[in-house]
C-alpha cells in the first residue's frame, strides 16, 4: 500500500530499539523505551501558512509521544505533523 500524507504531516519509519542488557538480564520489548529517531517516508505537500521543509530519505529526531502509530504493510510507521518533529540528524 502507498499513503501520500496530507498537508503539513510525514509518514516516519522508527528506528529499530536498541538490544539492551543490564548485567546478563535482558530487557523485554514491553519495557523498552520507544526509539525517538526515524527517517522520512514520504511528506505531504505543506499548507499555504507552513511551506514543506523536510524531504523524503531524512533521518529525524521526534518527541516521545508524538505522531499516530500505523500498520503499513506489516509494518509499523508512524504519521505525524512536520511541527512535532525536533530535528533532523546530519551526517
Amino acid at each position: 500500500m502507498k499513503l501520500k500524507p496530507l498537508a503539513d504531516r510525514v509518514i516516519i519509519k522508527p528506528c529499530a530499539a536498541e538490544e539492551v542488557t543490564t548485567g546478563g538480564i535482558i530487557i523485554p520489548d514491553s519495557a523498552k523505551e520507544k526509539p525517538q529517531r526515524g527517517t522520512v517516508l514520504a511528506v505531504g505537500t505543506g499548507t499555504k501558512d507552513e511551506e514543506m521543509t523536510l524531504k523524503e530519505g531524512d533521518s529525524v529526531l521526534y518527541g516521545k509521544y508524538a505522531g499516530t502509530e500505523i500498520d503499513l504493510d506489516g509494518e509499523k510507521v508512524l504519521i505525524m505533523r512536520q511541527n512535532e518533529v525536533l530535528a533532523v540528524v546530519e551526517a
